[in-house]
């Protein structure tokens, strides 16, 4: 009773004091964790910009920084579904750089270890990774998240798990550019190991085939990879409907080359381009 009327009991006072202290030590924890995870999704994309800045500069005259602000633009803050090809228009079609290499310009499909082996070791073609925007995100992944000013490299959607994901789009809309600025004979190097050599469904045959336009482009030479069993061959079905898809006006060309003589070719200077295939 005496204690009753004088307060609480001590042991009650130290159970009130352990309550706040508990609840002190979980909101510093909070706050600790948050201050962790935002320098963390900030150094990522520090990282992230520091790469993609890094790769653009191999480049000579180009404004960098102008390119990675019109690049983030495109995706920053959006939901990571919902970031369509046109998103990227300003930076892909206003900024010009896509460039015409007349006879010079390599499509491919199902064959991008064998095509870029062969144009890292000789320049006399160019894919949409040798250009500037192609080999600064070639192989990288990004997305944002709405209201963040972050780029996310990890949590990103696959590749098929949305239509307008941002790397999708991305890619869509370079391939859509790079198409565009084809002229004269142009190359595109197909797997003959696979039953299907060209898919319409692909990005090659649903974008850049239907934007090859016969008023630049004077023919598409197709060079069918192949390896000692060969499973297809140019007079594949597969083929067939790659040439009726084309412009009219423009002509096809099919020629069937083994692995090894491209690369045999790639590692020859002596012998021309023109004598690889």
């Amino acid at each position: 009773m005496e204690q009753m009327q004088h307060g609480a009991s001590p042991s009650r006072r130290r159970r009130k004091r352990c309550a706040l202290l508990s609840v002190a030590i979980v909101l510093f924890v909070i706050a600790v964790l948050a201050i962790v995870l935002g320098l963390t999704l900030r150094q990522k994309t520090n990282t992230f910009k520091t790469t993609f800045i890094a790769r653009c500069e191999r480049f000579k005259g180009y404004d960098c920084e102008n390119i990675w602000v019109a690049f983030e633009q495109a995706y920053v803050g959006q939901d990571a579904c919902n970031v369509p090809m046109e998103a990227y228009d300003h930076l892909v079609t206003n900024m010009g750089l896509f460039k015409p290499a007349c006879n010079r310009m390599m499509f491919w499909s199902k064959t991008k270890d064998v095509v870029h082996d062969f144009t890292k070791k000789r320049d006399c073609f160019l894919t949409l990774e040798d250009t500037i925007l192609g080999s600064v995100l070639d192989s990288l992944t990004w997305c944002g998240k709405e209201g963040s000013s972050d780029t996310f490299t990890t949590g990103c959607p696959e590749w098929n798990y949305c239509e307008n994901n941002p790397v999708r789009s991305f890619w869509k809309s370079a391939s859509s550019a790079f198409a565009d600025v084809a002229c004269g004979n142009v190359t595109a190097m197909l797997n003959g190991s696979i039953p299907t050599p060209f898919h319409p469904a692909s990005i090659f045959g649903s974008i850049e085939v239907k934007r090859l336009n016969s008023t630049r482009t004077r023919s598409l030479n197709v060079v069918l990879v192949t390896q000692k069993n060969m499973l297809t061959n140019c007079t594949n079905a597969s083929l067939k409907e790659l040439e009726k898809a084309l412009d009219e006006g423009i002509k096809y060309n099919c020629k069937e080359v083994t692995e090894s003589q491209i690369q045999d070719c790639s590692s020859n200077e002596d012998i021309p381009c023109g004598a690889c295939w």
